[in-house]
């Protein structure tokens, strides 16, 4: 990639992460630019956001599971 373009991308990535800020979607950078990267490749906006979603509702239940475990002495 040269130069201008890998500022382009640079560019891009900073205003979608600081709309992504805004709109307080949680998302850091690096999930972003995988979401952008799979958008590129044609995977479906609408189903990389339910994905997204159905992870954010499973993440809460796995967590209570592992702090209701017991501890180790």
């Amino acid at each position: 990639m040269d130069p201008e373009a890998a500022r382009n991308a640079r560019d891009s990535l900073d205003l979608v992460f600081h709309m992504s800020n805004i709109l307080d979607t949680g998302l850091d950078r690096h999930s972003l630019s995988v979401l952008i990267a799979l958008s590129e490749l044609g995977f479906n906006p609408e189903a990389l956001a339910a994905v997204v979603k159905e992870f954010r509702r499973e993440t809460p239940a796995s967590s209570s599971v592992q702090s209701s475990a017991p501890s180790a002495p």
